[in-house]
């Protein structure tokens, strides 16, 4: 009876959780549409922003391109490429500034061997063989859990990776805001409100990984609660 408790607990914080990743979403579109229509102090392009900031850093070996869709934007540090969507790369808003100053911060990261990144790249090929694998352990352990729990016990592990992959992010993600926001304010690309602008944007793309962090411990929680009434029937 206390596990069924406990069963219903995880799916209604779970419930919850998705309720709030899909409010930060929506909460950050809108901010990322707000900020869209305020030029930066400097009236740079994303373009000119990414570009100003790696020369800022002695950063030549990196890529500026655009790409397509929106919000889209991000660092690919295998091929060295930043990537910015159509919006940010061509437009001079506080938000264009912000979001091709961010990506660059990854650069910064990669540039300077920041061990959280370099951590998180280590682990990318194991997350995407976990995360490929974990869609079709799901089903079936659900299906076999009271036959065969050790399947749970696999998926469990590979949401544990995912997981653990989902809150390694954070800090990589917290700290590329933070070298964007240094850098905006000391190149004057955006000062005042502009300033204010871009790091309220950027605090709530870092929500939407923060909301997506929990998500992915209370999931798991969840399942390792299955496991642990199917092994204890």
């Amino acid at each position: 009876m206390a596990a069924l408790g406990g069963y219903y607990g995880y799916m209604i914080v779970g419930g919850l959780l998705s309720l709030v990743g899909m409010f930060v979403s929506s909460r950050l579109k809108g901010k990322f549409r707000k900020y869209s229509r305020i030029r930066n102090t400097a009236n740079m392009s994303g373009q000119q922003v990414a570009e100003a900031m790696l020369r800022h850093y002695g950063i030549q070996d990196v890529t500026i391109k655009q790409g397509k869709g929106m919000l889209t934007d991000h660092y690919n540090p295998v091929s060295k490429t930043v990537s910015l969507s159509p919006e940010v790369y061509q437009g001079r808003s506080i938000a264009s500034a912000a979001v091709a100053a961010h990506e660059c911060g990854h650069a910064v990261q990669h540039a300077t061997a920041y061990s959280m990144l370099q951590l998180r790249s280590r682990l990318v090929p194991i997350v995407q063989l976990s995360a490929t694998a974990q869609q079709w352990l799901l089903l079936i352990a659900f299906i076999t859990i009271n036959s065969m729990p050790q399947l749970m016990l696999i998926t469990i592990v590979a949401f544990g990776i995912t997981t653990l992959f989902s809150f390694i992010t954070l800090p990589v993600e917290f700290d590329a805001s933070k070298r964007a926001l240094a850098w905006l304010d000391q190149s004057q690309v955006a000062e005042g409100r502009e300033y204010k602008g871009a790091k309220d944007a950027l605090w709530w793309a870092a929500m939407t990984y923060v909301a997506a962090a929990l998500s992915a411990l209370v999931m798991l929680l969840y399942l390792v609660l299955r496991y642990s009434a199917a092994t204890n029937d």
